[in-house]
C-alpha cells in the first residue's frame, strides 16, 4: 500500500511557531525530504526528534524525487520541508508534489507559517487581493520584463528578496511604478523583526544604501484607479440619458450630481 507525502510547513525565525501537528507528524514519517539537512536537523534536535533525512534541492531535485516516490510508493511516509516557511513557495517542493500528482501519490498538507501571508497581513496595505511575485531576475532584461508587466496590477504584490539585491531593487521600483506606498517587512518573527512603511520614491533615496539586512519581503502598492473627471457638459448628457430612460428631471439631476460630483442645481438649470 502507498504511503503518503506530508507537505509541511516550518518556522521561519521563531522555532515556537511550530504547531504541535507538525511536531508530531515529523515524529511519526518514516523518512523527511529537507532543503538543507543542517537546518533541519537542528528543527529536530530542537523537538528532541530523530529521523532519517534526505537533501530535496533546485539541483537534485529530479533524480531525488524519483527515489523519493518510489519509497512512498513502497508504502512509506514522507514529509517535505523546506528552510522556512511552506513548501512549494519559491521553493523546488513544487516539482515533488506535481510528481506525486502524476503518479496518484496521496499528499497531505501540515500548514505552517508563510513569510508572504505573514508580510502581507502586517503591511498595512490592501489584503483584499494580491499577487506573489517571487524573487525578481537577476538578468537585467528578464527582470525589466517582470516589472514592465506589472505596470498597471491593480492588486497589492508581494516579492522576496535578498539583502544584497535590495538597492538595486528599491531603485527600479521607483523607475518603473513612480511614486507608491511600499512596505519592507524583515526579519519577520526574529528578534530584529521590522516593518518599514514608506513609498517608493523614499526608499529608492533614503534606503538603497545597503543598510537594510536580513530577511526581505517587499509589499508593493498596487496601481490605482485613476479617477474620471467629469465636466459639467457630461453630468448634463448623464441627466438627459436618464431623463430619456423615464426618470424625472429633479430626480435626473440629483443621480448625475451623485455619479459626477456636480451640484444637483447646477444640473438642473442646464436642464430647464
Amino acid at each position: 500500500m502507498s504511503g503518503i507525502l506530508y507537505v509541511m510547513g516550518t518556522p521561519i525565525g521563531n522555532l515556537s511557531d511550530l504547531s504541535p501537528r507538525a511536531a508530531q507528524t515529523l515524529a511519526e514519517v518514516d523518512f523527511i525530504a529537507a532543503e538543507d539537512t543542517r537546518v533541519t536537523l537542528k528543527l529536530l534536535n530542537h523537538l528532541g526528534i530523530k529521523k532519517p533525512m534526505v537533501s530535496y534541492y533546485e539541483h537534485n531535485k529530479r533524480e531525488r524525487g524519483e527515489i523519493i516516490c518510489k519509497r512512498i510508493e513502497q508504502g512509506e511516509s514522507c514529509a517535505i520541508v523546506t528552510d522556512a516557511g511552506m513548501p512549494c513557495i519559491s521553493d523546488p517542493g513544487e516539482d515533488l508534489i506535481k510528481l506525486c500528482a502524476e503518479r496518484g501519490i496521496k499528499t497531505v498538507v501540515v500548514p505552517g507559517p508563510s513569510a508572504v501571508v505573514s508580510a502581507l497581513a502586517v503591511s498595512g496595505l490592501d489584503t483584499g487581493r494580491f499577487t506573489f511575485e517571487g524573487f525578481l531576475s537577476v538578468n537585467k532584461k528578464s527582470r525589466s520584463e517582470h516589472l514592465q508587466s506589472l505596470l498597471h496590477e491593480k492588486r497589492t504584490m508581494i516579492f522576496y528578496e535578498a539583502p544584497h539585491k535590495l538597492p538595486a531593487t528599491l531603485r527600479d521600483f521607483y523607475d518603473a511604478f513612480g511614486d507608491r506606498r511600499l512596505s519592507i517587512v524583515r526579519e519577520l518573527t526574529k528578534i530584529h523583526e521590522e516593518v518599514i512603511r514608506t513609498t517608493t520614491r523614499a526608499a529608492a533615496e533614503q534606503l538603497a544604501d545597503g543598510s537594510i539586512k536580513g530577511e526581505i519581503v517587499l509589499v508593493l502598492e498596487g496601481a490605482r484607479e485613476e479617477e474620471k473627471k467629469y465636466t459639467l457638459q457630461d453630468a448634463v448628457a448623464l441627466a438627459k440619458e436618464l431623463i430619456a430612460d423615464g426618470e424625472k428631471t429633479t430626480e435626473a439631476a440629483k443621480q448625475a450630481a451623485s455619479a459626477t460630483g456636480f451640484k444637483k442645481n447646477e444640473i438642473y438649470r442646464e436642464l430647464i
